[in-house]
């Protein structure tokens, strides 16, 4: 599946007391890039509970930080599927600040597909093309 960038601006409520991003905030970025890949290729997480009664829990996150970033900064986070089955889905994430196109970091997060009740379930078959599974 091909990636999708998504450009943020850095709020000001975003950074700590040294005037770099306060690391939490690279996983709200990826949250936000996250859904507008899903938006891009064609369906939402809207959709999917509701409709499908699939949720996507957040099972593994990782975020290796490389540079900071600082308020104002407008910064590109690039998101792709790194791997996906019929019980999980991961992704990958490069975040990079767009005036220089410096990498400011790199991470991924794991997701388990599961019910409304929070219990793991396999994919439903209309969906799995959406993540690039192929059975």
């Amino acid at each position: 599946m091909v990636a999708h960038e998504t450009r943020l601006r850095v709020r000001y409520v975003e950074t700590d007391q040294m005037g770099v991003v306060h690391h939490a905030a690279y996983l709200v970025w990826m949250e936000l890039a996250r859904v507008e890949f899903c938006r891009a290729a064609g369906f939402d997480y809207r959709e999917i509970e509701l409709q499908g009664g699939v949720m996507l829990a957040v099972v593994e996150t990782h975020c290796r930080h490389l540079a900071p970033a600082r308020f104002d900064d407008e910064v590109k986070v690039k998101v792709w599927i790194q791997s996906a089955s019929p019980r999980l889905v991961c992704f990958g994430y490069e975040m990079r600040r767009a005036e220089d196109d410096r990498l400011l970091a790199t991470g991924d997060t794991k997701h388990v597909f599961c019910n409304r009740e929070m219990r793991p379930v396999k994919l439903p078959q209309k969906y799995r093309r959406l993540f690039g599974i192929k059975a």
